[in-house]
């Protein structure tokens, strides 16, 4: 019987894995059609029903759903033997299979989704291997096409079960598109793209967290992508508003830089047959014999078009998924150095050369020995080194362009990528790859130049940008993405707004970007004598006006904040010098900076949060946080209260934010423009000042107040959002300044802000927690102080305001961190019984729609020590009330049943006759499978008491009682639901 399988020539040798698929099939063929046998398989027979049904599946697309059916009814090993046999045909077949077999093949994927099968992810791993990447064939955009289909359409079903998955496609796809997006005139692509596009974007905007498994080559390959509008909106996020990703540890794009990318990862791009020719080149064939095997190679993978995209992807699977043991290294096989030179000869165009040099120097700029490996770094070294001198341009334009990513890559990071290129080639000298630098910096075939740069490179000095390095093969989107400024603190620091936008001529030309966060070459005089010259006119100007004395300290701070460098100088510009002068000039005129709020005036007109120096001081610190962070360190360390009005601010902006999106559902255009204009003053003051700065213009945005700008959703929420930033990263300055005895975290300076922002009396008490948790979720959630401060200072109305919020997954008070939960319960058990009650008020309504361990905290709590019925009612009353919102589920129910007859005794017995009314089906159901259970990790002795499993009594009771009144044999009922189970008495 020939094949319907594959696609083989008559002078061809059977294929063993087809060969034993088809004879499974052609002997167990009878069995295959219904009714099935009713019979349990022996471990062969199922096997080779296993492997008949896969290949009937595959040839007989009109039956395979009885096919699939028959395979329901018959699994026993959670269709691992199914799933591994498809892994097999996809890894060893799937180039040579018939179309309807690679149809079949996607459709049984999701039906192996859809049941959760063991091993599907390893399975959509297989499939994406099998994309080839610059190939744009019908049947390579086919399974483009088909799989990124299966990612959108599982999306919900594969995030719950095998999230991990969604960061190798992720990885695929943005490969996928680079090549993709460069192309226009193909029709069937337009489609395609547009789906890549969507899933791409919904994974990285809805799980971040799986970007960051990907590590620093998720910047590789994003980077490539920026033209694209969608991508170019995430890489200013990424950038310049990382806590838009909402993503608990990130806070600054040098968190992929430290984060080394799996090996995994740079084999997804590269298929199962490539590999295999790969490793037996790097692994067999001699130096110098190589010729012919590179030839078929190129033949084989690389002819085409569009194929030498490809070879970037080679470089990374060679210097990371590829490490030979010492036994090849040291014998004469073709090293893999001189396979990627190989590679290089072969790029014809400049972009793809750019491309593969980043590709082989990319773990250079963030090497850390601690968690990278040298094998990755070495065959550029050893490349450079070995090109000398017959291959001397090589050397050249490798170390050449070594230099140009460390100094352009990213200069908001240079730090970083200097160090990490320095700890590369300590690495290589220390480990033995290289005797010593003298074979590069003493040969006279390199420029003086770059042997001058290297020497005094490796003395670990850091050198300007130097143009003259820049080769011309170096295209424009490798580099000029990473020159965006950033969004850090300290180590790494958040740079302004003003740097993400461009300004736009009257006749809608863009012109050239306003970067206040990158500092010019020279600070020229002028620029210093303006800003002394300001600070001198500032006292005078206050005196005789008040507002004459604002717009001078907003056009004194806007000359300092655009001051090339500020850090060196001296003299009345240095910062600390310059806040004292500004501190002072304004207290002669009757005016404190940064006053406790209680202590101003109980009148309509005074709002020291609008139109002050304090105001104008954090909304230019919030638009340009770097030029004035010393600033504001230097007033903190004085005993003025700068932290917390940063946070009364930005909680007010927000408040007023979210004031305006409830106006604009209740209202038209016209009504809520007046209401803006008379609610929301901070709003408009920050708008305005915005606008002007964007502009560059500081001489009416105090005039400009009274005016009502327009109101852009999205701009707004950016603002809120970097003014939240901003805070963030005073606690981060703040902890520079702290006594090297004291240890403050952020989460600690937090509640220090938060306890004067109470003590002033702040309005929109409830909408500052609110905020925190939104804005500050990673210093706020879980943390007892906070939530202790929350449930004591706010009254029962605003509580359930929050409650309800919660209850809508707005934001989270407790997160889902088990043990954090168990604790804060534990620590309440000592509060007042007022502060427990609104407690447990707050937990239900975050537990009751979370996805948190309920039984494990139950459990937790009621076997501990010692429980009191009056130090522990409150609580029991809360977990009463918790378990009533909750459906029973087998682990719950387990829970309930396993609980100690402690002081509470009743607690089992009432949870259950809640779950009773509300669940009676559900709650039945897991007792049977939580009985289930118990049998299996019991055994079958025939002894109950043999197991030692003790079981609720109250609960056991119950149980009894109830199938008693409805007229069942309650005993008989018990004793069959485990017979392993023994009653505490």
């Amino acid at each position: 019987m020939a094949s319907k399988l594959i696609q083989i020539a008559s002078f061809e040798a059977e294929n063993q894995t087809e060969l034993s698929l088809r004879q499974a099939f052609e002997l167990l063929e009878p069995k295959l059609r219904p009714p099935f046998a009713l019979t349990i398989p022996d471990q062969q027979q199922y096997a080779q029903l296993n492997r008949a049904i896969l290949y009937g599946v595959l040839c007989e697309p009109h039956l395979a759903k009885t096919h699939i059916k028959h395979l329901h009814a018959l699994v026993t090993d959670g269709y691992g033997l199914f799933v591994h046999l498809l892994v097999k045909v996809v890894h060893e077949l799937y180039p040579i299979l018939v179309g309807s077999a690679r149809k079949q093949l996607v459709w049984v994927t999701k039906e192996m989704i859809d049941v959760l099968a063991v091993g599907v992810d390893g399975l959509l791993v297989c499939l994406l291997r099998q994309i080839v990447g610059g190939d744009y064939s019908e049947g390579n955009l086919w399974l483009c096409f088909e799989l990124v289909s299966v990612f959108i359409a599982k999306w919900d079903c594969l995030l719950e079960e095998e999230p991990l998955v969604l960061s190798s496609a992720l990885y695929t796809y943005l490969r996928l598109l680079a090549d993709h997006c460069r192309l226009s005139n193909i029709t069937d692509l337009e489609a395609l793209k547009r789906l890549e596009i969507e899933f791409c974007v919904k994974v990285v905007r809805e799980q971040f967290h799986l970007c960051l498994r990907i590590g620093r080559d998720f910047i590789r390959v994003l980077q490539d992508l920026v033209h694209v509008p969608e991508f170019g909106a995430i890489w200013k996020d990424l950038v310049l508003n990382p806590g838009e990703f909402k993503t608990l540890g990130f806070s600054d794009i040098s968190k992929f830089y430290c984060t080394r990318t799996s090996s995994r990862y740079a084999l997804l791009r590269i298929t199962p047959e490539m590999e295999t020719q790969l490793r037996f080149l790097l692994t067999h064939v001699k130096f110098g014999s190589q010729r012919r095997h590179q030839e078929w190679f190129v033949k084989k993978f690389l002819c085409g078009p569009e194929r030498e995209t490809l070879i970037s992807d080679i470089v990374r699977f060679i210097c990371c998924a590829h490490h030979p043991t010492n036994e090849i290294i040291q014998s004469d096989v073709i090293p893999r150095w001189a396979v990627i030179g190989w590679l290089l000869t072969l790029c014809r165009k400049n972009y793809i050369t750019a491309n593969v040099k980043l590709a082989l120097f990319y773990d250079w700029l963030f090497f850390d020995e601690r968690v990278d490996n040298i094998m990755n770094i070495e065959p550029a070294m050893l490349l450079m080194v070995y090109s000398i001198p017959k291959y001397i341009d090589m050397t050249h334009t490798l170390l050449e362009f070594l230099f140009l990513l460390v100094d352009n890559y990213d200069v908001q990071h240079i730090d970083v990528i200097v160090k990490g290129a320095s700890s590369a080639f300590n690495a290589l000298l220390r480990k033995g790859v290289i005797q010593s630098m003298e074979v590069l910096t003493s040969c006279d075939a390199l420029s003086p130049f770059l042997r001058e740069r290297l020497g005094r490179f490796l003395l670990g000095m850091k050198m300007a940008v130097s143009k003259e390095l820049q080769p011309a093969n170096v295209p424009g989107h490798l580099l000029t993405p990473l020159k965006l400024p950033n969004s850090s603190c300290i180590e790494t620091p958040t740079s302004s707004l003003k740097g993400k936008l461009t300004r736009t001529q009257e006749d809608g030309s863009a012109t050239k970007s306003i970067d206040s966060s990158v500092p010019s070459v020279v600070t020229t005089e002028c620029q210093i004598v303006a800003v002394e010259n300001l600070l001198k006119k500032c006292g005078e100007k206050i005196k005789k006006s008040y507002v004459m004395g604002l717009q001078t300290l907003e056009e004194l701070l806007s000359s300092f904040v655009n001051l090339s460098s500020h850090k060196t100088m001296g003299g009345t510009i240095c910062p600390e010098v310059l806040s004292s002068t500004i501190a002072k000039e304004f207290q002669l005129n009757g005016y404190k900076l940064f006053t406790s709020l209680q202590f101003l005036p109980d009148k309509p007109d005074c709002d020291d949060e609008i139109g002050s120096a304090t105001s104008l001081i954090i909304r230019t610190f919030i638009f340009s946080q770097p030029k004035m962070q010393d600033m504001l360190l230097s007033w903190s360390k004085n005993g003025f209260s700068v932290g917390a009005r940063l946070l009364s601010y930005a909680s007010r902006l927000a408040y007023e934010a979210y004031m305006v999106d409830c106006m604009r559902d209740k209202m038209v255009d016209e009504d809520c423009a007046k209401t803006i204009d008379l609610g929301m003053p901070l709003l408009i003051f920050h708008v305005n000042g915005y606008n002007s700065f964007l502009n560059g213009k500081i001489e009416n945005s105090l005039e400009s107040f009274s005016s009502t700008p327009k109101i852009d959703d999205k701009l707004v929420s950016e603002l809120v959002d970097s003014a939240f930033a901003a805070y963030r990263c005073f606690l981060m300055y703040s902890q520079t300044i702290l006594p090297i005895d004291e240890d403050m975290s952020l989460t600690k300076l937090l509640v220090s802000d938060l306890i004067s922002c109470i003590e002033w009396g702040t309005k929109r008490l409830k909408f500052l927690f609110c905020s925190v948790f939104r804005h500050l979720s990673d210093l706020s959630i879980g943390k007892e102080d906070i939530i202790r401060l929350l449930v004591g200072r706010l009254d029962h109305t605003n509580l359930v305001d929050i409650q309800l919020e919660i209850g809508l997954k707005k934001f989270s008070i407790f997160g889902e961190n088990t043990e954090t939960i168990f604790h804060l319960i534990e620590s309440s058990l000592s509060w007042g019984c007022l502060e427990q009650y609104k407690f447990w008020g707050l937990i239900r309504s975050e537990l009751a729609v979370s996805k948190v361990q309920l039984e494990k905290v139950i459990l937790g709590f009621f076997c501990s020590d010692e429980l009191h019925a009056k130090r522990n009612a409150i609580a029991v009353e809360g977990l009463l009330t918790l378990c009533s919102c909750r459906a029973p589920t087998p682990e719950l129910v387990g829970a309930i049943m396993l609980l100690p007859n402690n002081v509470f005794q009743d607690f089992a017995a009432a949870v259950l006759a809640t779950w009773v009314v509300s669940n009676a089906s559900t709650l039945f159901d897991s007792l049977a499978e939580f009985s289930e259970k118990l049998d299996k990790k019991t055994g079958d002795s025939d002894f109950p008491n043999s197991a030692g499993i003790m079981m609720n009594h109250s609960a056991i009771l119950w149980l009894f009682n109830y199938f008693n009144a409805k007229g069942m044999n309650g005993s008989n009922i018990m004793r069959n639901l485990s017979r392993d189970i023994c009653s505490k008495k």
